[in-house]
Parts: structure tokens; C-alpha cells; sequence
């Protein structure tokens, strides 16, 4: 057993069982609140990033880890996963790559979903959008008015 105690009304049990072949995962409440609805969502959103998404440039498939996504972005009708020196077309579109994609990824625009591990910096301009800059990458990304906020939020979140 493992547990964690995170502050006085909430513990963390992890139970380890080589016997099983499934990962369980129950939540125990006394009503079903918005806090215990965070948390399944949570849950439910990272065990859906462990499925893979296939990657296409021109008759090849790639399989590529979702870290080494810089962000996806739609242009034309169709949707481009760009990483540090290359990008792949996607078989999704960016409402439903939202669902399956780790949570340290984030909407920045109507048109781009963006990896927030990978910000290396954030240039906010006098209209109150922003850039988001990578390192090791010529590439950016616009962040519209609508989502710096969240954007940032989240980011500390992370750090």
C-alpha cells in the first residue's frame, strides 16, 4: 500500500497487486460534487492518453510520442500535429483530439491546440493576444485574447 494524505479531506490509496491484469480506480465520497466530478474527468482524461494517434506525411504512417508535439493546428480542413522540425497530418479533428489528448495539452485558439510542457516563452502583445515560443524550434503559435487567461492558469498549474 501507498498512501498520501492531501490536506485534511482527501487521502490517496494506491493499492499494487501483480495478481490483477486491469487498473481500478475507485473513488469514495460522501455526495458526488464537482470536486469528485474533477477528479474521474481527470482520471478518465489520462487514461484516455495512453491511446496512440497515427501520424501521416504523404503515403507514411509515423508513430510518434504526444510529448514530442509541439501543438496541433488546423489549416485547409484538416488538422496538422507540428513537432520541433516536422509536421504530420492527423486523422481528428481538434474538438476530438481535446478528448483523447494528455491534459498538458490546451486550446489557445479556434485553431490550435498547443503543448504547454513544451513553452519555452510567452510574448504577450498591446491587444492582449499573445506567442507562444518553443525551444529548439523556429516555430510559434498565436494564443487568441479568449484563452491567455486559461492558458496561464494552467501553466502555473504545472510549474
Amino acid at each position: 500500500h501507498i498512501r498520501i494524505k492531501k490536506g485534511d479531506n482527501m487521502k490517496i490509496n494506491i493499492k499494487l497487486d501483480s495478481n490483477i491484469t486491469d487498473i481500478e480506480v475507485v473513488i469514495k465520497s460522501p455526495e458526488l460534487s464537482n470536486d469528485v466530478i474533477a477528479i474521474k474527468d481527470l482520471v478518465e482524461k489520462a487514461l484516455a492518453s495512453t491511446q496512440k494517434i497515427i501520424f501521416y506525411k504523404d503515403d507514411t504512417e509515423y508513430f510518434i510520442p504526444l510529448s514530442d508535439i509541439l501543438f496541433f493546428e488546423t489549416d485547409d480542413n484538416k488538422v496538422y500535429a507540428h513537432s520541433y522540425d516536422n509536421f504530420y497530418e492527423v486523422k481528428y479533428k481538434l474538438y476530438e483530439l481535446e478528448s483523447i489528448i494528455p491534459f498538458y495539452y490546451c486550446r489557445v485558439s479556434k485553431s490550435a491546440i498547443i503543448n504547454l510542457r513544451a513553452i519555452y516563452s510567452l510574448e504577450k502583445s498591446f491587444s492582449g493576444a499573445s506567442t507562444a515560443s518553443f525551444s529548439k524550434s523556429k516555430k510559434t503559435v498565436h494564443i487568441s485574447r479568449h484563452y491567455y487567461k486559461i492558458v496561464k492558469e494552467k501553466l502555473k498549474e504545472m510549474r
